[in-house]
């Protein structure tokens, strides 16, 4: 492969003036059409290897193209790969946390060498657009190395206490737990996959990772980052499969850690089902949101309008932090509608491959039917200004759609769709737009226009979610990025609250350790003790 000029995207500027990023992307575009339909294994151990059975999917983009065949894992491949873990988690720990950092930030310029590679597969499985499939992957290597960074700077997490005499020796370690199961969604598959799989050996851990069933082609290929770029034969291992091989993962007692990336409900599931396993483990769980925006009368409405549509419509509205509420000042309603409106009658629908549509399909048929149900009930009980209709182009492709006058007590105020659907309301008073937003059980994203400085304030006082944007024209309440903002959510959001990318999130992979050491007079212990 020619060597490629690195050019990053990021989710907050979603774009870059270099022209070569174009012509890179079609380049590994033409790469993974040629590459689709093949058949790809699991890894345990170090190898690509089989299971008794496999499954078949199909592009969103275009339901007649063949993604590939992925490994069905059963209960006993994962038993296997749990055992792998088991077995190579003594080395693995033991591995000097420098040599393990370094390790990691190999990964990272590997993900980083075949960032296009790795997106425009990520594009033919989820439909995403190409901006957001390079922010897929290069947020991958983002997360690796903010969390090398913190691990550095924390020395490793060894940190000396007081010491009641010459005589003692007392300090904090933080340690890891054992074998990490990581199950990632299908909407970031790259990000959401590397990035807790990545905290947790770069812990100390080692891992089983689970991908979503509709997205295992780009894990894949992210695994074979981690395997070029050297992590021992055990310490990360892949199972692929549906919903049953997700139940075995979680069901193994020999795990001792979940991270979980996904709805609600099946977090839910997921941290109480834990609970009543055979010993207290740590479940991390991002479980989506409910996001709003607040348009104060004093806002810019140009911008606010391109920030709700960019917030409310990118990947198709399946993302955790899109905005699908909207509160606005009555004064300034219509004309805020009439430009969001005039926005979301602009983007451009369809193979999100080429580089003119800016929105691409839904991931699967269940989604596509979800879509229809929802905007027939928003249609009967509100009124929708545009959209609310599903397009005929060969793949999962709808309309991306603006409501109003929908009743405030409507489930559907409160009920996270991941669907490409904003729902507008009014108000009069600043401070009850505030008590509206936060009246939901999700607490992730919100964002807010406003040129008035009390105002600005008094959101970012009051509001009652992890991450918060004021004046964000990119987008009203998504594009978080590591190391700038830390992503993670509050109340039904998380059950952990500490934002990935963020200063606090490695340190869950870890259980403290506190050592006294006493060392008699005239003998040598502390020089040979830790």
């Amino acid at each position: 492969m020619t060597e490629r000029k690195h050019i990053k995207v990021t989710y907050s500027t979603l774009g870059t003036p270099d022209p070569l990023l174009d012509q890179y992307y079609e380049d590994a575009l033409e790469q993974a059409r040629n590459s689709l339909g093949q058949t790809h294994r699991m890894y345990i151990d170090g190898q690509w290897v089989t299971a008794a059975s496999a499954y078949t999917l199909r592009s969103p983009i275009d339901t007649s193209v063949l993604i590939g065949h992925f490994q069905d894992g059963s209960a006993d491949d994962i038993d296997r790969a749990v055992r792998a873990a088991r077995s190579a988690y003594p080395a693995w720990r033991n591995t000097p946390w420098p040599e393990r950092a370094a390790l990691l930030r190999k990964v990272a310029a590997v993900i980083s060498e075949r960032l296009f590679d790795l997106a425009a597969v990520d594009s033919l499985e989820v439909g995403k657009n190409r901006l957001e499939a390079l922010g897929d992957v290069e947020e991958t290597a983002d997360f690796i190395r903010a969390y090398c960074a913190i691990l550095e700077k924390h020395n490793g997490f060894v940190l000396p206490q007081q010491n009641e005499s010459a005589q003692f020796r007392n300090t904090s370690v933080l340690k890891p737990y054992g074998v990490w199961g990581v199950i990632a969604p299908f909407n970031f598959p790259v990000a959401l996959s590397g990035g807790p799989t990545a905290a947790a050996i770069l812990a100390g851990n080692t891992v089983v990772l689970k991908p979503a069933e509709d997205t295992p082609f780009s894990p894949t290929l992210l695994v074979q980052c981690f395997h070029d770029a050297g992590i021992p034969a055990g310490v990360v291992n892949m199972v692929t499969g549906q919903k049953e091989t997700g139940r075995a993962l979680v069901d193994h007692p020999s795990v001792d850690g979940f991270t979980f990336t996904g709805s609600y409900r099946v977090g839910m599931e997921i941290y109480a089902k834990v609970a009543r396993g055979p010993r207290p483990r740590p479940v991390i769980t991002e479980m989506g949101g409910k996001n709003p925006a607040i348009v104060a009368r004093s806002a810019d409405l140009d911008m606010a309008a391109q920030g709700v549509a960019q917030a409310a419509f990118g990947l198709t509205g399946q993302k955790c932090s899109a905005c699908s509420r909207v509160y606005v000042h009555e004064d300034v309603k219509s004309e805020f509608l009439s430009k969001l409106v005039a926005q979301t009658t602009a983007v451009k629908v369809g193979d999100p491959t080429h580089s003119d549509n800016w929105m691409g399909p839904l991931i699967n048929r269940r989604a596509y039917e979800h879509y229809q149900n929802v905007t027939a009930e928003l249609g009967a009980k509100g009124r929708i200004l545009t959209g609310g209709k599903v397009l005929d182009a060969g793949g999962y492709y709808v309309a991306p759609t603006v409501v109003t006058d929908l009743p405030e007590d409507h489930y559907l105020w409160k009920q996270e769709l991941f669907l490409p659907i904003v729902v507008v309301t009014g108000f009069r008073d600043f401070s009850d737009a505030i008590a509206r937003a936060n009246d939901v059980d999700f607490g992730l994203t919100a964002g807010c226009y406003t040129r008035e400085r009390a105002e600005a304030q008094q959101f970012l006082d009051n509001i009652e979610a992890g991450v918060l944007y004021v004046n964000r024209a990119s987008s009203a309440t998504t594009g978080a990025w590591p190391g700038y903002q830390p992503f993670g959510g509050w109340k039904g959001s998380s059950n952990t609250n500490k934002g990935a990318g963020g200063a606090y999130y490695l340190q869950q992979y870890l259980r403290e350790q506190s050592q006294t050491v006493v060392s008699h007079p005239n003998n040598t212990l502390f020089e040979s003790v830790g």
